[in-house]
C-alpha cells in the first residue's frame, strides 16, 4: 500500500518546543561554516572485511564528541552494537572519529559542517565502514539556523558491501529552534533527491524530528526505526531509513543506556538485500501545508 501523502508542517505544531529552543538559541554566538564542498575532509583505513549475507547499521550522535572513550567502548562492547558493519556518527570532530574508527577496526570518512562556537571544535558527520568506502561527498543542506547562521550537512559514501554497492548517508538536520518544521523537512528532501541515483541506500542520523520519516516513506524508503520510541529525552529523533534493502525481522532497536557517552541513545538495525534493489516510487515533492 502506498504510504499516505505527508504534509509539510508549519511551526505551529511545535510551538512550545520551538519557543524554548529559541530562547536558548538567541544567546548563541555565530559559527564558522565550512562552505567548501570538498573540504575539510578526513579519512582512515583500519578495517578487515568479513563477508556476511546481512549487516548491522548503527547511528549515534556523540554529543560534541566529548566522551569518545565511552562512545568507543559502548560501540565495541554492547551486544547489540558490537560488530557493526556501518556506523553513522554525528557531532564529531576529526580526532574523535579516528579514535572510534581505530577502536572498532573500521574505515571512515569525516567532514565537519562548522567550527562550533559552543565547543570551539569542528562539528560534523562521519561514516564508518567495515568495507571500502568510495565517492564520498559532503552535501550542504538548505536553510541555516536563525541565530547562529549555522549550516547543516549530510555526508555520503558508497560502501562496497558483500551485497553490492550501497550508498550510505550520515545526516544531522537543524533543530526545531533553528528553522521551521517545513524547512527541516525540505532538508530531508535534499538528501532524498541526492540518493535518487542509487538503487540501494541507507540514510541514518539525527533528524531533530520524527515527522520527517513520513517524507522518506513517501519517496519509497523503509522507515526501519519507526516504532522504536524516544532516543533523546522524550523525542524520537534518531532514525534509519533504507531503500533496496530489507530489515531482518525484529532486527532494529535502541540501546537504552548510553553509558554517559551522549545525551542521545544509539540506534541499530540489521539489514539484508531485496531482490529488486529498490526504486524511488514518487518523483514530486509533497505539497506544503500553510
Amino acid at each position: 500500500m502506498r504510504p499516505k501523502r505527508p504534509w509539510f508542517l508549519g511551526g505551529a505544531a511545535l510551538t512550545a518546543l520551538v519557543a524554548a529552543a529559541v530562547a536558548v538559541a538567541s544567546s548563541c554566538a555565530p559559527v564558522l561554516n565550512y562552505v567548501e564542498a570538498d573540504r575539510p575532509r578526513y579519512e582512515g583505513h583500519y578495517a578487515t572485511p568479513e563477508a556476511d549475507p546481512s549487516f548491522r547499521v548503527v547511528t549515534f550522535n556523540v554529543k560534541f564528541a566529548r566522551e569518545i572513550d565511552r562512545a568507543a567502548r559502548l560501540l565495541r562492547e554492547h551486544e547489540e552494537l558490537r560488530g557493526a558493519d556501518l556506523v553513522a556518527l554525528q557531532e564529531m570532530d576529526a580526532e574523535g572519529t579516528a579514535r572510534i574508527a581505530r577502536a572498532l577496526s573500521m574505515n571512515y570518512v569525516y567532514y565537519p559542517a562548522v567550527r562550533h562556537s559552543a565547543s570551539d571544535r569542528d562539528f560534523g558527520n562521519a561514516i564508518l565502514s567495515r568495507w571500502p568506502l568510495s565517492d564520498d561527498r559532503k552535501l550542504v543542506l538548505p536553510y541555516r539556523s536563525r541565530f547562529r547562521d549555522m549550516q547543516r550537512i549530510a555526508v555520503s559514501a558508497t560502501a562496497a558491501t558483500p551485497l553490492g554497492p550501497v550508498r550510505v548517508y550520515s545526516v544531522h538536520l537543524e533543530t526545531p529552534g533553528g528553522i521551521a518544521a517545513v524547512n527541516r523537512q525540505r532538508q530531508a528532501a535534499a538528501v532524498i533527491r541526492d540518493a535518487r541515483l542509487y538503487p540501494r541506500a541507507i540514510v541514518a542520523g539525527d533528524f531533530n524530528s520524527r515527522h520527517v520519516g513520513k517524507v522518506f516513506e513517501w519517496y519509497g524508503f523503509r522507515w526501519v526505526t519507526k516504532d522504536l520510541g524516544s532516543t533523546i529525552r522524550f523525542f524520537a529523533w534518531d532514525h534509519v531509513f533504507v531503500r533496496g534493502l530489507e530489515p531482518v525481522p525484529l532486527g532494529a532497536g535502541i540501546v537504552r543506556d548510553s553509558g554517559g557517552a551522549s545525551d542521545h541513545l544509539p540506534v541499530w538495525a540489521v539489514l539484508s538485500v531485496t531482490p529488486s534493489g529498490g526504486e524511488i516510487v514518487h518523483d514530486r515533492q509533497p505539497a506544503a501545508r500553510r
